[in-house]
Parts: C-alpha cells; sequence; structure tokens
C-alpha cells in the first residue's frame, strides 16, 4: 500500500492507495508572496534613488567630495539592486515547466547574491580610496555635502520606508532593502564629515566618512552573500536543525527509523524536506506519514515534504541494529545519519 498526500498552504490533503508495498508523501507548500504590491514599492523606490542620484554625481564633482561620491555610487548600486529585484520577482513567478522542476525560484537568490557581491566590491574601492585621501587630503567643499547629505537623508528615508512595506522574507527583497538603508546611514555619515569640515577645516573627515560607509558596505554585503551561499548549497534554513527534526519524527508513534533526511531551501522562505521512515510491520503508513508531515508544518513551517514510509525489515526490529543491511531492500547506502526511536 502506499500514499501520496499534497499538503497546501491551507492544510489539505488528499491520500490515493496504489499498491508498490511503500508510502510516498507530498506536500507542496506556496511562498507567500505580494507579488503586484512589492513590484510597485520597489518601483517608486527605484524612481526616488535614479533621480537623487544624477544630482548627486553632480555635486560630488563639484564639491570634490568622495563621500558624496561613494554615496552616488552605492546609490547606483541600489538603483541596479532594485532593478535586478524586479526582473527577478518576474523570473521567479514563472511556473515550472521543461528541467526545472521548481520553476526559476533561485533566480531571487542569484538576484541577492549579485547585490552582496556588488557591496563587497565596492566597499573593497572605497577602503583603497579613503586611505589614499587620509594620506593626501583634498580641498572639499563642506556646504555643498551637508545640503546634499540631508537631501540624501530626506530621499533615503523615503525609499527605506517603501522597501521596508515590501516583504523582506525574500532574500531577493532584502538584498534591495540592504543597499538602501546602508545609503541611509552613508548620507548620515556624510552630512556629519561635511559639519566637521565646516566648522573645523579637517578635510579628512570626509575620508573617514567614507571608511565608514565601507565597513557598512562589507557587514552587508557579507551577509547577502553568506545567506544567498547557504541556500545554493542547499543547506537547511536557519534555525532548522534536521538531527532535532530526525529525533522528533522518529519518536512518532510506530517509527522505527528516520533516514535520507533532508532539509534545505528552493529559494528564502520556501523550505523543503524530505525523507525515507521505517515503521512497525503491520502500523498504517498513510496515518504516520499524515502526523510526520503535521509535525515539520506546525513546529518548523515547512510545507514542501516528499516522505516515503515502508515497514521496517524484521531484521532492523532488533536491539543493536543501527541501520539495515545492504541488500535488505532500504537504502543500502543511507545519506546521513539514521535517527531511530528513543530505548530502540
Amino acid at each position: 500500500m502506499a500514499s501520496r498526500g499534497h499538503g497546501h498552504g491551507h492544510d489539505r490533503s488528499h491520500d490515493r492507495s496504489h499498491s508498490r508495498g511503500h508510502g510516498h508523501g507530498h506536500g507542496h507548500g506556496h511562498i507567500r508572496m505580494s507579488g503586484e504590491t512589492d513590484r510597485r514599492l520597489l518601483t517608486g523606490a527605484l524612481f526616488l534613488i535614479v533621480g537623487f542620484m544624477a544630482v548627486e554625481v553632480v555635486i560630488g564633482f563639484v564639491a570634490d567630495s568622495l563621500a558624496l561620491i561613494s554615496d552616488a555610487g552605492h546609490m547606483l548600486t541600489d538603483a541596479v539592486a532594485i532593478v535586478f529585484a524586479l526582473v527577478a520577482m518576474r523570473i521567479a513567478a514563472r511556473p515550472p515547466r521543461g528541467g526545472f522542476t521548481y520553476g526559476l525560484k533561485r533566480a531571487e537568490i542569484m538576484s541577492a547574491q549579485i547585490n552582496g557581491i556588488t557591496l563587497l566590491l565596492l566597499s573593497a574601492f572605497f577602503v583603497v580610496e579613503g586611505v589614499r585621501r587620509l594620506i593626501e587630503p583634498p580641498q572639499v567643499e563642506g556646504a555643498f555635502v551637508v545640503a546634499t547629505g540631508l537631501a540624501g537623508i530626506v530621499v533615503n528615508v523615503a525609499a527605506t520606508w517603501l522597501l521596508g512595506k515590501a516583504d523582506r522574507s525574500s532574500l531577493n527583497v532584502e538584498g534591495a532593502f540592504q543597499h538602501v538603508l546602508n545609503d541611509l546611514y552613508a548620507f548620515i555619515a556624510t552630512t556629519a564629515a561635511g559639519v566637521v569640515i565646516l566648522l573645523t577645516g579637517w578635510g579628512r573627515a570626509d575620508a573617514v566618512a567614507a571608511l565608514v560607509i565601507a565597513a557598512l558596505m562589507l557587514h552587508s554585503g557579507w551577509r547577502l552573500v553568506r545567506d544567498s551561499g547557504r541556500v545554493f548549497m542547499e543547506a537547511a534554513p536557519v534555525g532548522m536543525n534536521p538531527a532535532e527534526i530526525g529525533r522528533r519524527v522518529a519518536a512518532l508513534d510506530s517509527v522505527v527509523e528516520v533516514h535520507d533526511l533532508h532539509v534545505w531551501e528552493v529559494t528564502s522562505g520556501y523550505a523543503a524536506l524530505s525523507a525515507h521512515i521505517l515503521v512497525v510491520p503491520g502500523a498504517d503508513c498513510h496515518a504516520v506519514r499524515q502526523a510526520a508531515e503535521r509535525m515539520v508544518h506546525e513546529a518548523y513551517g515547512v510545507e514542501h515534504t516528499t516522505l516515503q514510509v515502508d515497514h521496517a525489515p524484521p531484521d532492523l526490529l532488533h536491539i543493536g541494529e543501527v541501520v539495515s543491511r545492504a541488500g535488505d531492500g532500504h537504502c543500502a547506502d543511507p545519506h546521513g545519519p539514521a535517527h531511530r526511536r528513543p530505548g530502540a
């Protein structure tokens, strides 16, 4: 007897009977996205940023301020980040077809990684240029820097507010948000540098502000590269411990062993899980699968599951047997550890 269950976001399941001697359960979760709303919010932020960036580039060169030019460079990456995010949203929304069985949902993760890498590259450039200007400080027009910095704060507060209303559980949106948020911090640092230059004439304050901006870029860029890298490497989502999940499934009624347990993210906020579960002879495979699906959904929020449930071979029921033997028809070479019922 086999069973296939399709568990959707609204917690429905369907059972179908087959005659292959084992059970498969499939739960399909859907990403909760406010697609059209997110696109409108990102587009509004994009127009704000591009308009102000053009003004800032001109003033930065007139005032000979590296802090302003670095801000403008960062705003360019903000604009590119938002464009990438918008394109990735369109691509990720396409339905699965052909060899892309999950669709193109990871386009959003690629966008997040590109955003993270651009932040890292920009931070490296501004560190080098900032150190050079610390050694040989140019003459900086403090008044231009302060005026532009204050205007930049207003624009970036508005852009940050717009992006903050979007679905930041998506790494794609979070990447764009981090770009704009860091730009807001950068304008605050730039304005402070302009005030120092106006009051004291200390031109190196501009370079110091650029180095502060570079440090913020480095921090945010590394986080985006790290988090998107985890998705690409199919690591378990942050906060989910596969060993703990295995132990909890193994502790369910009638379960003897759990192996081939895999937990990964298709894209940000879309966790998936698969496992092979062995149960005592005579146990209801349908009921065990449903109990396991319900547990991982309620405890960990996993809605997409693929569970194979089989009756355990007799030799596995003996005390001291840890995994099934080769040739018994059950995973001669299982991936990862086997989780057994406590006390077994």
